[in-house]
């Protein structure tokens, strides 16, 4: 695997800059990846994130706010993104009795099938990944990116 240097073929100021462009591209290559995984089903990865949100409310019905506060990637257009997915079949869509603007969704059956068809490939993508990577490795840099994150706010 090359190093960041080679990659983007530059020089860093600091390692605190090499880290943050590290951090940055290195989570466009595992987007990109993921992306390749998820092609074949005609899903985003910000599609398969509303996927898994949904199957963890374990069939119960949330709404769009709490589906946007719980993304990875917090996109502005999650509701257009679900509509897609309700077109598929793979989400359902549920207006609130008392207030006709909150909308409810929640996966369907078709989702759910498409999300366990989904777990082992891409299982076995981050199990050859996590090989690179040991369980003390992954504690520090979980602990740098805390604190990478703590206290500095929303952009």
């Amino acid at each position: 695997m090359a190093t960041i240097e080679e990659e983007i073929k530059g020089k860093f100021e600091s390692e605190q800059q090499k880290a943050m462009l590290n951090v940055m591209f290195t989570a466009n290559w595992l987007k990109a990846r993921h992306n390749a995984l998820l092609a074949p089903f005609g899903l985003s990865v910000q599609q398969f994130n509303i996927l898994r949100i949904l199957r963890g409310a374990k069939g119960e019905k949330v709404n769009m706010h709490c589906v946007k506060e719980r993304m990875i990637d917090r996109a502005p257009n999650a509701t257009r993104l679900t509509d897609k997915l309700i077109g598929k079949g793979l989400v359902l869509r549920e207006r609130c009795d008392e207030d006709k603007r909150v909308i409810y969704v929640r996966i369907s059956t078709a989702g759910l099938e498409l999300l366990e068809q989904l777990d082992g490939s891409t299982r076995l993508d981050m199990g050859r990944l996590h090989e690179g990577l040991s369980v003390e490795d992954a504690r520090l840099m979980n602990n740098a990116l805390d604190a990478l994150r703590a206290e500095r706010g929303e952009p």
